[in-house]
């Protein structure tokens, strides 16, 4: 079996509401929902991983109750081994999602266990040393992804850290360890403190973020594709694959940046790990829920084969 792909992150259970945002004092009734499927970034991606049929163990925390529970059989069921998933004392980490109606998303995360430990424990970074690759969030206490990193880093393994959770800059240890940085508009904008408006404003912004020792990034761009911007080279873009219906964006930049990993796992040269990407998170979008709408490998094939 091929080095497995490590996933150290977060684990939610998310509470779908559709409605349009309020305003500021307005109490409104929702549409539609509340429903509670799993999700969390981190366990987002060990599940779109897994689903790509990648062997991917899960470095995460949940809280020993129903919750914890549910995330835990699903993650299973998506094939995700939880050797080094623990259970610890209080509520499992909570997200409150608004759906609206053209399926865009805001988001109110409740951190709970995942905010609860410092740092891996040491048969996990044991894990992270032997991996194919590690793949991280912002989600956790950056002294766990800090950790991670540096085990990885110290033995080769590439690192790729998806930029969405927390807000506050990213520490200047942590950016030296990674390989890859994968961030969205907005989360580029807030990283690099310059405005992303349109291609020169993003690389401007990757040119910003690469002087501070970022090799690669992997810049998600919603509808208008990606980009990957290398220090040094030119840029490669990849189109959006075009959905015929947008459901639930939810998830669908967790699915991108786990379907980018395994391209790189699997051995292919970027450009045809973004596609690969690509075509993962079409699928993702038309379907609702975060972790539920993660295709299967067969689907994402099916779907490259008809381009």
């Amino acid at each position: 079996m091929p080095a497995p792909c490590i996933v150290v992150g977060s684990a939610n259970a998310d509470l779908f509401v559709h409605c349009r945002l309020p305003l500021p004092g307005e109490t409104i009734c929702a549409t539609g929902g509340g429903e509670v499927l799993p999700g969390g970034k981190g366990a987002n991606q060990a599940a779109a991983a897994a689903r790509l049929c990648c062997p991917t163990v899960f470095v995460g925390q949940t809280g020993r109750d129903g919750a914890g529970a549910m995330l835990r059989e699903q993650l299973a069921a998506s094939g995700v081994l939880l050797e080094h998933t623990a259970e610890v004392a209080g509520p499992t980490g909570q997200a409150v999602i608004l759906l609206q109606p053209d399926g865009e998303n805001s988001i109110i995360l409740v951190p709970g266990a995942n905010a609860a430990w410092t740092t891996p424990q040491d048969h996990a970074l044991d894990a992270v040393r032997s991996a194919g690759l590690l793949l991280l969030q912002r989600e956790v206490p950056e002294s766990v992804s800090l950790a991670a990193a540096r085990a990885a880093h110290a033995a080769g393994v590439p690192v790729v850290l998806d930029a969405g959770g927390d807000e506050q800059p990213i520490c200047a240890e942590l950016l030296a360890c990674i390989t890859y940085l994968s961030p969205n508009e907005t989360e580029l904008a807030r990283l690099t403190g310059l405005p992303t408006e349109g291609e020169a404003g993003v690389l401007a912004a990757c040119a910003a973020l690469h002087a501070r020792g970022v090799e690669h990034l992997l810049v998600k761009l919603g509808a208008s594709g990606s980009l990957l911007s290398s220090r040094g080279a030119e840029p490669v873009r990849q189109p959006a694959f075009r959905a015929p219906q947008v459901v639930d964006t939810t998830g669908a930049g967790d699915c991108f940046t786990a379907a980018f990993a395994v391209g790189l796992l699997e051995g292919l040269a970027p450009p045809a790990a973004m596609r690969f990407a690509s075509a993962a998170a079409c699928l993702c979008v038309q379907a609702r829920g975060a972790m539920p709408s993660l295709p299967r490998r067969p689907a994402v094939d099916a779907l490259l084969a008809a381009q």
